[in-house]
């Protein structure tokens, strides 16, 4: 369980930081034999700086959590 806590710790600070990202994809518009026309389009990805909050506490929560088993 510490090391999903962990995990969840590391994707909340980059999530938080990081706010999205663009995907590039390339479509093939006309092919007639030599000639090759290709459209790139962007998509945009992006989420809320909260969710990589509440992912961060999450795992400080399961860190906690996980550490404080006795062993008997």
């Amino acid at each position: 369980m510490k090391k999903l806590g962990i995990a969840l710790i590391v994707i909340g600070l980059i999530m938080t930081v990081i706010t999205g990202f663009n995907l590039v994809t390339t479509k093939k518009v006309v092919d007639l034999g030599p000639i090759d026309i290709k459209k790139e389009q962007s998509h945009p990805v992006q989420w809320s700086p909260i969710v990589g909050g509440i992912l961060l506490v999450g795992g400080i929560i399961i860190v906690i959590a996980g550490g404080n088993k006795k062993i008997t």
